[in-house]
């Protein structure tokens, strides 16, 4: 799974990701909680329990935040229908942080109870009204230039010339792309 979106709610888009074919990641509530835990939504060590209807409704959420995203990539406007949808995930509270003293004296993030599903969808859905309302965030999203990459991105770099989701993937496999077709025209020229 990825991370490098700058945003939760781009993270979770980019678990549907792929152009042909396309890449389900999101298929089981093992592979939920491991988005769940790698985009630290929560604690390492909280409890995350989730049940089998999470899977979809976070799917569902995705779909909701994907359809805006590319509605504001592409210009056009936003189906009302999401941003109710949108507004309806963001507006259960949030899992409750608190902190408690480690093993080491030091203080460590905990939640004061196990998240539900609607707690969890409200941080990505929050996060999501966050991207859209603001415009600034807005102006900064742009999908991958790899040739083979869907990931939409926030673009945070000096001069807003990022074209790739990750330098070390994309990037990687364009400039490796580069010099291979630079090569075989040399080697053809010879």
């Amino acid at each position: 799974m990825r991370f490098d979106s700058g945003r939760v709610s781009l993270d979770l888009v980019a678990t549907r990701a792929g152009r042909v074919p396309v890449q389900e990641q999101l298929l089981t509530v093992e592979r939920l909680t491991q988005w769940i835990r790698g985009v630290r939504i929560v604690p390492v060590e909280a409890e995350v329990v989730p049940g089998e209807s999470w899977v979809a409704r976070f799917i569902e959420l995705r779909e909701v935040i994907g359809r805006m995203v590319t509605a504001e990539l592409d210009g056009g406007g936003t189906e009302q229908g999401d941003v109710a949808a949108l507004n309806a995930a963001a507006r259960p509270a949030p899992p409750v942080p608190c902190a408690l003293t480690g093993g080491d004296g030091l203080l460590v993030r905990a939640l004061t109870a196990p998240p539900s599903c609607e707690a969890l969808l409200a941080v990505v859905a929050r996060d999501a009204v966050e991207l859209f309302t603001d415009p600034l965030d807005r102006s900064r999203l742009r999908r991958c230039a790899g040739e083979d990459c869907s990931l939409v991105y926030l673009d945070t770099s000096r001069g807003r010339r990022r074209r790739w989701c990750s330098s070390e993937v994309c990037g990687n496999r364009e400039r490796v792309a580069r010099h291979r077709r630079r090569t075989t025209v040399a080697a053809v020229q010879r």
